[in-house]
């Protein structure tokens, strides 16, 4: 991706033929994720998920990076903001600024992840430079992740002190395994894009300048194909995550005439 002009929002949505393309756009600071860039991404998922014109999403980051994570400097600034204004006013509940409103609003701003693992359409993370923490778990909720040569990904929280957040812990789980994915968050490793290849993290890795038509190659591919037998291969997929085979056995079934009854009004 280009560098982005600063009067450019921070969540571009570039739409192309039933693809939707979201760029994390603040580049100066890595794409990281800010309050604000937090809630956009959460409306513009929530859209894509719920728009029939919609049908592959690919998430990337302007510049040099993928996401960098949470915007530290950004919540510091915000929790000073917010203690100013308690000040202000004594009469304001102390339940707004108490552990459990703080840890809602928290599960509130990562709905994002969610929807991108959960949406009945394909999702693919092109992860272009950095992807750290929050971006590291938002490039796990994607379907297919597609790294250009200077990709660089970690889960970083260890070293900021933190436990880790966006569903992450859950994603990488499922994806490289519980003991792959202890190491991930534990020793907070830095992996490169060939390492992520070689370790089943990324599909397929390109060269930078190539990445981007890579990428919309794929999606062309999903939005050109059975959109429907799309979206119900990935609720198939995504319960059997948790479902038992003779659950999934009678959801598969039921997908199957479905897709069948679509492909005839075709």
């Amino acid at each position: 991706m280009t560098e982005a002009n600063e009067a450019e929002p921070e969540l571009l949505e570039l739409e192309d033929e039933g693809v939707l393309t979201l760029v994390l756009n603040r580049p100066d600071n890595l794409n990281a994720l800010n309050t604000s860039l937090m809630r956009l991404l959460n409306d513009a998922v929530a859209r894509a998920a719920n728009n029939p014109g919609v049908a592959c999403v690919i998430l990337t980051g302007a510049g040099r990076a993928f996401c960098a994570g949470g915007d530290m400097k950004a919540s510091k600034a915000a929790r000073e903001q917010a203690a100013e204004k308690l000040a202000e006013d004594a009469s304001k509940p102390s339940r707004q600024t108490s552990f459990q409103a703080r840890a809602e609003w928290l599960r509130r701003s990562t709905e994002a992840a969610r929807l991108l693992h959960d949406m009945a359409k394909p999702t693919i993370a092109m992860i272009n430079g950095a992807c750290a923490g929050a971006g590291l778990s938002l490039a796990g909720a994607c379907d297919i992740r597609i790294a250009g040569e200077s990709a660089m990904l970690t889960s970083v929280f260890a070293r900021a002190g933190l436990s880790g957040d966006y569903g992450g812990s859950w994603f990488w789980t499922r994806i490289l395994g519980t003991a792959k994915a202890r190491e991930l968050y534990l020793l907070c490793e830095r992996i490169d894009a060939r390492q992520a290849l070689a370790a089943g993290m990324v599909s397929a890795v390109h060269d930078d300048a190539d990445l981007a038509a890579q990428v919309m190659a794929l999606a062309r591919r999903f939005a050109d194909g059975p959109r429907t037998a799309y979206g119900y291969m990935k609720r198939n997929l995504n319960a059997a995550e948790t479902g038992t085979l003779e659950s999934l056995l009678d959801l598969e079934a039921t997908h199957m005439l479905l897709s069948r009854e679509a492909l005839s009004k075709r």
